[in-house]
């Protein structure tokens, strides 16, 4: 088992470093400028490692100025007698030719101290110059790695939001909300981050690295060989690190997932949560969800808290290993103290992308952990979608077969339709008649191709749907659900949805048509009024009148009405009956209802019970031959004549089907 986790875990690492090269290769699509952050960061990185030569140069000029003064003052008070003997151990001590006589010393160690105040201004001027132009770049730098990591989150969130909208109902039905839409934030934005400040760290780490390498057995072979031995050291350190945390950080990110479902459902369902006083229940889910959170994060913390002192404590020996090796070579007289301090800074920029390791590594665990996850719904397959020389749909004129169509959710389990055949001709009326469960909700959302039978076809006018283009067939469609699902915004623009270019005039008829008008227009902002979010501001049958005035506006050829009268009441629902009733003629219209009577003058009543079509026909033929239709329309019939009955105190215990 355990083998079996390690062999899993290293396959889970291979496919975030997958996904994470595909996330960078979105740099690609910027070319030129995604270039500019490394150019720029080139320039600051040599600017940087100019600095320490310039400061051995200083101390250097420091050191033999100070020096030269001290022996020009000290040759006077030297016996001539004893010149000739001093003057060959002093040529050496300051390492000039032995061959020099005292006027050549003299000379030097007079242009040395003469020349050394002029040596400390030109060295001055170029830190100075060289700090100006490594702040100018890295400026140039910075923006430019932001910029173009916010273009590459601009097209990661554009890419998911494009392949959500085309994902099929089926992969809906699988993943929560809450999954989809940490994806496209949380995950995107960690990313982003890594790809704007992560990925630029590790190359300039790598450039400062390779850089100080050159420079420190450039300035000092025999003292770099000793200190170096922290390189391998590290690199094993952080190699163990990362194959450890790039998991947790998957681990985190499905955590984080879940706290968000916990938290969307909640306020989607405020109002339920507030009907049954669930406060303190819900308030329970999202603090379990929270601590399991954090318990992961905890984790992660505890790993990287042992990690960046560890690193520290390896940096501090190495620094420990060159002091002491170097104060060796300067008592031996190999070293200078200008080179010393070279070597020392050299050193320091050794030090610094080591440490830097450890911050990359946890940015490119969490990117790589998030990059895998978004990549897992880009590399989604639909089950519904345009397959390779799919036509466009012409003008329908609203003929529709299903012939021996069965389906079955996510490819398995009892059929929800088990072999369903029918033929509504153009302009017909069918209404769909069951109890819950029976499959009507399913015959209609097979129509706009929401999924694909599992067995058989369906036509439009003797096309099969699968040969068809989504939007080709959706736009001839017009659907009412029985769910209403109105957007942020304005009236005029809900009813518009379908088509964005319609005037307010098309708009008003389609609002009158559907007994919409009047209440929009009582508004103060009339069709501007902004109804909310899922449209809060209007109760249910305003918003169920609105989306008819929606599906209307598209003038379909097909119609589809999932129980679109349910959530109004009884003077309200015969208003738009009577609208429907005039336009669905002409139309093949689709009815789902639970009053009987809503269906009555229907062309073809399909009665379906467990997926299957157990009666069909006119209103007066099923009364005469289906026994379940007679008793459907008999039981509806005593239940509204008890209502009629009964005093208007007492609707709510009534048998009768409810009506808001």
């Amino acid at each position: 088992m355990q083998a079996q986790n390690r062999r899993d875990r290293r396959q889970q690492r291979g496919l975030d470093n997958r996904a994470m090269r595909r996330a960078i290769e979105y740099l690609t699509r910027h070319r030129g400028e995604a270039l500019l952050p490394y150019l720029f960061l080139i320039i600051a990185t040599l600017s940087q490692l100019a600095v320490p030569r310039l400061v051995r140069s200083i101390l250097d000029a420091v050191t033999s100025g100070v020096l030269a003064k001290t022996v020009l003052d000290a040759l006077p008070q030297i016996p001539a007698s004893f010149m000739n003997a001093a003057l060959p151990k002093i040529l050496d001590l300051l390492k000039y030719p032995a061959a020099w006589t005292k006027d050549q010393l003299v000379a030097q160690l007079t242009a040395d101290q003469t020349n050394a105040p002029a040596l400390l201004l030109r060295a001055g001027i170029a830190i100075v110059v060289f700090a100006a132009l490594r702040g100018v770049f890295a400026f140039l730098q910075a923006y430019w790695a932001e910029r173009n990591s916010q273009s590459v989150a601009f097209d990661l969130r554009n890419d998911l939001y494009a392949k959500i909208q085309r994902l099929s109902f089926s992969y809906h039905d699988r993943n929560q909300t809450g999954q989809l839409m940490i994806r496209a934030t949380d995950d995107v934005e960690k990313v982003r981050l890594f790809i704007g400040q992560g990925l630029l760290q590790l190359v300039g780490a790598v450039l400062l690295l390779s850089g100080t390498l050159i420079l420190l057995f450039s300035t000092n072979a025999q003292l770099a060989v000793v200190t170096l031995w922290i390189l391998p050291v590290a690199l094993v350190l952080f190699m163990i690190f990362g194959t450890i945390s790039q998991p947790l950080f998957s681990k985190v990110q499905q955590k984080l997932s879940a706290l968000n479902t916990v938290l969307q459902e909640n306020l989607a369902g405020i109002k339920v949560v507030k009907a049954f006083t669930r406060e303190a229940g819900e308030q329970v889910k999202f603090k379990t969800a929270a601590n399991i959170l954090m318990d992961q994060q905890i984790v992660i913390a505890r790993l990287f808290t042992f990690l960046f002192p560890l690193i520290f404590l390896i940096a501090n020996l190495g620094q420990a290993t060159t002091l002491y090796a170097g104060g060796r070579q300067i008592i031996n007289g190999m070293l200078t103290l200008g080179e010393w301090q070279e070597f020392s800074l050299y050193l320091v920029y050794l030090f610094f992308p080591i440490a830097q390791f450890g911050f990359i590594i946890t940015q490119f665990g969490q990117a790589a952990a998030s990059a895998s996850r978004i990549f897992e719904i880009l590399d989604a397959r639909s089950d519904v979608t345009d397959k390779p020389g799919a036509t466009a749909l012409p003008q329908v004129q609203g003929h529709v077969q299903f012939e021996n169509v069965t389906f079955r959710y996510f490819g398995g389990g009892d059929p929800v339709l088990n072999k369903v055949s029918f033929d509504a001709s153009s302009g017909q009326t069918v209404a769909l008649l069951g109890a819950t469960g029976s499959g009507k909700t399913t015959i209609i959302n097979l129509l706009p191709r929401f999924y694909d039978p599992t067995e058989g076809r369906i036509l439009i006018d003797g096309h099969d749907l699968r040969d068809l283009t989504l939007e080709s067939l959706r736009a001839q469609i017009g659907i009412v659900l029985q769910e209403t699902t109105l957007f942020s915004g304005a009236i005029r623009d809900n009813i518009a949805f379908g088509k964005p270019e319609a005037t307010l005039e098309e708009i008003a008829a389609a609002a009158t048509a559907a007994a919409a008008h009047d209440f929009i227009v009582s508004f103060p902002d009339g069709y501007d009024t902004s109804v909310g979010e899922r449209g809060a501001t209007l109760s249910g049958g305003q918003k169920q009148r609105v989306a008819i005035a929606r599906a209307l506006l598209v003038n379909p050829r097909i119609l589809i009405l999932d129980d679109s009268t349910s959530s109004v009441d009884v003077a309200t629902e015969a208003h738009i009956q009577t609208a429907l009733d005039k336009l669905m003629k002409g139309r093949t219209s689709f009815v789902i209802a639970q009053r009987i009577s809503t269906v009555m003058n229907a062309d073809l009543i399909l009665v379906l019970d467990r997926g299957e079509i157990v009666a069909r026909g006119k209103h007066a033929d099923l009364m005469e031959d289906s026994a379940i239709y007679a008793q459907i329309y008999n039981s509806q019939l005593v239940g509204d004549t008890h209502t009629e009955a009964t005093p208007n105190s007492q609707l709510q215990t009534s048998n009768a089907p409810l009506v808001v």
